[in-house]
């Protein structure tokens, strides 16, 4: 396994899903909520893992909502965060291998217990491969999140990618 600590957390929209892979997958995985199906919002459980993987080397995470639309959009908004939503094998594979994901995102009304077991295994399995991704992830890391009419913001952003807007 290329990670040595693994995070766990969904809305209620994951909840059932997340309780099955804590409970079939026979991994520790640390839990970091909801403890139940009752109504909750899902930024709150993004930030705990967002929080518990900065505090922690080497560490990954797992997140599920209903969809995985709103956690991944959330989790990467975290600039350590690398989070993908994983919707089929390639994918999953690919989030690792060219993009280095730590934060794998299920759907859990899109697919089964088996198939996300699968992925997770995928996922915790799977190394990135560096050399010309490295370059992109760095690409990526220096970019700032922006207000569009920030002219300073857009300047340094412009110079990540050498765009000129003249």
């Amino acid at each position: 396994m290329v990670f040595e600590k693994i995070f766990i957390a969904s809305d209620h929209g994951g909840f059932n899903l997340k309780r099955c892979l804590t409970e079939k997958s026979g991994l520790e995985m640390t839990d970091l909520g909801t403890r139940s199906a009752d109504p909750c919002d899902y930024p709150v459980f993004v930030r705990k893992l967002a929080d518990a993987a900065a505090k922690t080397k080497n560490s990954c995470g797992v997140l599920i909502c209903r969809t995985g639309v709103g956690m991944t959009i959330a989790a990467n908004r975290y600039a350590h965060i690398r989070a993908a939503l994983c919707y089929n094998e390639k994918i999953v594979e690919l989030s690792r291998r060219h993009n280095d994901a730590n934060v794998a995102v299920f759907g859990g009304d899109s697919i089964t217990p088996e198939t996300a077991l699968n992925y997770l295994e995928i996922f915790l399995n799977t190394e990135f491969e560096g050399g010309r991704h490295a370059g992109r992830l760095k690409m990526i890391n220096d970019i700032v999140f922006s207000d569009p009419d920030s002219e300073t913001e857009n300047a340094r952003n412009d110079l990540v990618f050498g765009v000129s807007r003249r």
